[in-house]
């Protein structure tokens, strides 16, 4: 008799519909010329994307300002383009018990960032290893933070450390980022060093509890701690708020114009095997 808890098709003799490891078989996917083509030609499909591709918003700052959502990954590739590095932290076998066995999937978790400033997160399930670790690296783009970086000391040459002690949680795990004199680098374990790495922090020390041996809430936990350190209000920004239009009611005359619909042949994008 099978292990219940493998990797295999399990106990069950996989009668009735489907089977135990479906989705694991040789499908070709679409050709990656294919897919290029597609990534050159961006067609923004939100007004976020229709005002990044036209110059109207210049920096990323600018939407964070305002909290707009960023629903499409170019608008991320577009500011950060060739700095942006991507790292996979863990890809793990997950399982759903069916009829006719398990089901097996992967679950990618990405950290994506550009060492100065911007980090991401992304966590993506899907039958094969490839699709789920370009699924997460996208989420992770689209999921990208600013990341406040601040002195221990005298305020001398660029921030380099956190701005204050701050926590994050995720689960059963606590993560603690504490700042840390410069030179100090980062004193941490091997999963938040590389989101810490990427964030573009370089003194920090940590401390953490919990079930760290579960890598996605560690890797989460950390990423909480960098989100609240814009969350946390510091005498240095206390300045008088200066209100100012959003980009969307700035630019609502370029908004309000039709944008141009291509007319594509389907016989000319049918791919020939």
């Amino acid at each position: 008799m099978a292990d219940r808890g493998g990797f295999g098709r399990g106990f069950g003799r996989g009668r009735g519909r489907g089977r135990g490891d479906r989705g694991r078989g040789d499908r070709r996917g679409p050709r990656r010329g294919a897919r290029r083509e597609e990534e050159e030609k961006w067609v923004p499909v939100t007004k976020l994307g229709r005002l990044v591709k036209e110059g109207k918003i210049r920096s990323l700052e600018q939407i964070y300002l305002f909290s707009l959502p960023i629903k499409e990954h170019q608008i991320v590739e577009f500011f950060l383009g060739a700095a942006l590095k991507d790292e996979v932290m863990k890809i793990m076998p997950v399982q759903k018990q069916t009829r006719a066995g398990q089901r097996t999937r992967f679950k990618a978790f990405v950290v994506v960032g550009d060492n100065n400033g911007h980090v991401g997160l992304g966590v993506k399930c899907s039958k094969e290893v490839a699709t789920a670790i370009r699924g997460a690296i996208i989420l992770a783009k689209l999921s990208v933070i600013p990341v406040r970086r601040g002195y221990w000391g005298n305020k001398i040459g660029k921030p380099h450390t956190v701005p204050c002690k701050v926590t994050g949680k995720c689960g059963s795990v606590t993560v603690r980022l504490v700042p840390a004199p410069r030179g100090s680098g980062i004193v941490a374990a091997r999963v938040p060093k590389k989101v810490l790495q990427f964030a573009g922090i370089d003194d920090v020390f940590t401390s953490s509890r919990g079930s760290t041996k579960t890598l996605g809430n560690f890797v989460k936990a950390t990423y909480d701690c960098l989100l609240k350190t814009y969350g946390f209000l510091t005498p240095d920004l206390w300045r008088e708020t200066r209100f100012s239009k959003s980009p969307f009611q700035e630019f609502t005359d370029f908004l309000a114009k039709p944008t141009k619909l291509s007319i594509v042949d389907d016989t000319e994008k049918t791919p020939v095997y």
